[in-house]
């Protein structure tokens, strides 16, 4: 996690000490009232429930953020400071091996005590401790803990996108089929009045030696993304916008789940072992008239809008169906650093992309970040990447083993939050987030 450096111990503070402590808290607010906000519409039943056991309940996840800040940042930095309740460690840890031992992840939807109410308490306990060791500690000790409070925001915003991919997989399940957003909300589209996406524009890069990675010393980054370094690519092609829905209901309407020539081998024995015949939370992909689960509820399938809660088996063999590939995750980075942007435009669900009338001779990439996209690359290390001393070595570098890397950002992702260099990874088989995939090709 490179995180921007603090201004070394007695060095001026360019912006004002009250300026910076004041812009720290307002951050530190703004995240936490959001996270607070957008289940606001879920019962305290539906914030209890674990549907699986990659899914955690959005309680669990209200308090183990919670548990973040007061377990990295209050404790070793506020003299005195005792934990709100000391169980919570146990209840609250999620893989933090040199913080103790943990309540098993598949068993988060066990904890009805403590309550919803206790859990918001909780988190004001702790939003109070902070904000006042924000506003009270002398320069040197905020100097150190800044960089764990940053750290703490953005594993927050993390833990914000996965409140609702887990909160949509909880509701699919329920027979009754509830919203956990109203349709009348601003900015949400009108569901099922395109006839298609507009025909995809290849868009060639020249191949060669680009630099990948987050600059040192050029804002917030996490470990992983680090450190930069140079790359060696092929001439290579890639789709101006993600696959749409359409376009993949063509692949499951010729069959595609029942031909295993578009398969790798993993991914044939999970379309196998669990039925798959279409995304996840896709409704009567053989009728006229399909339709998906969103957090809207049942709305019918717009056929422009991009793919998602696709699987990398599933991206992968569309993509051999479709005479392409995936890229490589520093394809995608080399190309969407030099013509892409991630949109502010947040309403849960992806949304179709607007053919531009005059973007002939334009090579710019569209839909970055309405629905993360599969690479082909593995979560490995990049060269000389060292993780951060203490606990927060345990982020990132542990997982590197199994996993494949997600690029761009999705429409549940907080603003602000992603950046081109971001790297999400998941095991292959995933399907509960909004994943898609862009088409490459070589050139």
């Amino acid at each position: 996690m490179r995180l921007t450096a603090p201004p070394a111990a007695g060095a001026p503070d360019r912006g004002g000490a009250a300026a910076r402590r004041a812009r720290l808290g307002e951050q530190f607010t703004s995240v936490r009232r959001r996270s607070r906000n957008q289940v606001a519409t879920l019962s305290a039943e539906d914030q209890c429930v674990q549907s699986m056991p990659d899914a955690s309940p959005t309680k669990w996840h209200l308090a183990h953020t919670t548990w973040f800040f007061e377990t990295l940042v209050l404790l070793p930095h506020v003299p005195g400071h005792r934990p709100v309740n000391e169980r919570y460690a146990f209840l609250f840890n999620s893989y933090y091996e040199v913080l103790g031992p943990r309540h098993p992840r598949p068993m988060r939807g066990l904890l009805t005590r403590p309550s919803l109410d206790e859990v918001h308490a909780y988190r004001d306990a702790v939003d109070q401790a902070l904000l006042a060791f924000i506003a009270n500690a002398d320069d040197a000790t905020l100097d150190r803990a800044e960089p764990l409070i940053t750290l703490g925001l953005h594993h927050e915003q993390q833990h914000q996108e996965l409140m609702l991919t887990d909160a949509l997989h909880l509701l699919s399940l329920n027979p009754l089929q509830p919203a956990c957003r109203s349709s009348g909300e601003p900015g949400m589209p009108q569901q099922g009045s395109s006839p298609g996406a507009d025909p995809v524009r290849w868009l060639r890069f020249a191949g060669g030696t680009s630099e990948v990675g987050h600059p040192a010393g050029a804002g917030f980054s996490f470990d992983n993304e680090t450190p930069r370094h140079t790359v060696l690519l092929h001439p290579f092609e890639l789709a101006d916008r993600p696959v749409s829905c359409g376009e993949y209901l063509a692949f499951v309407r010729d069959g595609g789940y029942r031909n295993p020539a578009w398969w790798l081998s993993d991914g044939w024995a999970a379309v196998q072992q669990h039925a798959w015949q279409a995304p996840l939370h896709w409704r009567d992909a053989a009728s006229a008239t399909p339709h998906h689960f969103t957090l809207y509820g049942t709305l019918p399938l717009d056929l422009a809008a991009p793919v998602a809660h696709l699987s990398l088996f599933e991206a992968a063999a569309y993509a051999a169906w479709a005479g392409a590939r995936l890229p490589t995750e520093f394809e995608w980075e080399t190309a969407a650093a030099s013509s892409a942007s991630l949109e502010a435009r947040r309403v849960d669900v992806p949304l179709p992309q607007a053919a531009d009338p005059g973007r002939d001779g334009i090579d710019a990439l569209r839909g970055v970040g309405e629905v993360w996209e599969w690479t082909r690359s593995s979560y490995d290390p990049y060269p000389g990447f060292r993780p951060l001393l203490g606990a927060a070595a345990e982020y990132n570098g542990k997982f590197m083993v199994g996993q494949s890397v997600l690029r761009g950002g999705s429409c549940a992702t907080p603003p602000g939050h992603a950046r081109i260099t971001y790297r999400n990874f998941f095991p292959p088989a995933t399907r509960w987030q909004f994943a898609g995939l862009r088409l490459a090709r070589d050139a």
